[in-house]
């Protein structure tokens, strides 16, 4: 888990850079402009994804260390593949940008919370966790986080149109580092990581097709219209498995930890561009 843990941070504060990067105030002012949507899906992410998890866990008797990195996943923000994925469906990229601004701004409190207070409520044991408080970790995810956003939306203002006309590519790279993280997982700990896959994949599988569900059927009754619908739907089902790689290294000694991280990341990925392709193709 060496390597991971090395590039994890690096990978992840660089996407955080590029995320901040492609934001202007605009992003932020939409929210007071137009506030109904974006709780709509801030709820569907925050609240129901962290509880749905939860349930399925419980329903699925997930072992206890599956179970803990399944959490972590759940309580993750929206990264930018949601925001492109977004705009390939026809979705409101500008909502789905907003949302995957905001609760990443968010998690350095929301994060810990969750996955500390699931580990409470599932009576793991204390030796699992590494001796690092609540604080600790939020401190260590301001620097990775929130402070690369920061500096990305200073460089976006005093060079927006250099920034602009680089959009795709800097799009392109915060990808490329993703897989750069799970690239890394697979090659060091092949031997290990189909069992431990094996065993993760039915609930990963099961919170991301319930949780797209999810998102979906309550903005179809609460949100604007068909465009609202897929941008929630692909941000309760693409969360940020870099920011959740860097979480699990940062608490937890063991990759089994990461495992429903690795698994929720290649199912994500297949799940949500089937959902491009039926919406695609019944705008046509």
């Amino acid at each position: 888990m060496e390597i991971v843990t090395k590039i994890a941070p690096i990978c992840l504060a660089l996407i955080m850079l590029g995320l901040g990067m492609g934001l202007t105030s605009e992003d932020f002012k939409r929210v007071i402009k137009k506030p109904k949507d974006f709780f709509i899906g801030f709820i569907c992410q925050m609240i129901l994804l962290p509880i749905i998890a939860f349930i399925l866990i419980k329903l699925l008797n997930t072992p206890t260390e599956l179970a803990l990195g399944v959490m972590i996943i759940a309580a993750a923000p929206g990264g930018v593949t949601s925001n492109v994925l977004t705009k390939f469906a026809n979705g409101d990229v500008a909502l789905s940008v907003s949302l995957t601004a905001i609760i990443s701004l968010i998690t350095i409190i929301s994060v810990p919370f969750i996955v500390f207070k699931s580990a409470d409520l599932l009576q793991a044991s204390n030796n699992i966790l590494n001796d690092i408080s609540m604080i600790g970790i939020s401190l260590k995810m301001f620097f990775v986080v929130t402070l690369p956003v920061i500096i990305g939306m200073i460089i976006r203002k005093f060079a927006s149109n250099f920034i602009q006309s680089k959009t795709l590519i800097i799009q392109r790279i915060s990808v490329i580092l993703f897989i750069i993280v799970f690239a890394a997982i697979w090659i060091e700990e092949w031997d290990n990581i189909i069992s431990f896959i094996t065993r993760a994949g039915t609930i990963a599988l099961t919170l991301n097709i319930v949780m797209m569900f999810i998102g979906y059927y309550v903005a179809k009754i609460f949100a604007s219209g068909v465009e609202q619908r897929r941008c929630i739907s692909l941000e309760c089902g693409l969360q940020n498995g870099t920011l959740a790689v860097f979480v699990s290294t940062q608490i937890f000694d063991e990759l089994v930890y990461m495992v429903p991280t690795a698994a929720y990341a290649l199912i994500m990925f297949v799940t949500s561009l089937v959902f491009v392709f039926i919406v695609r193709r019944n705008t046509h």
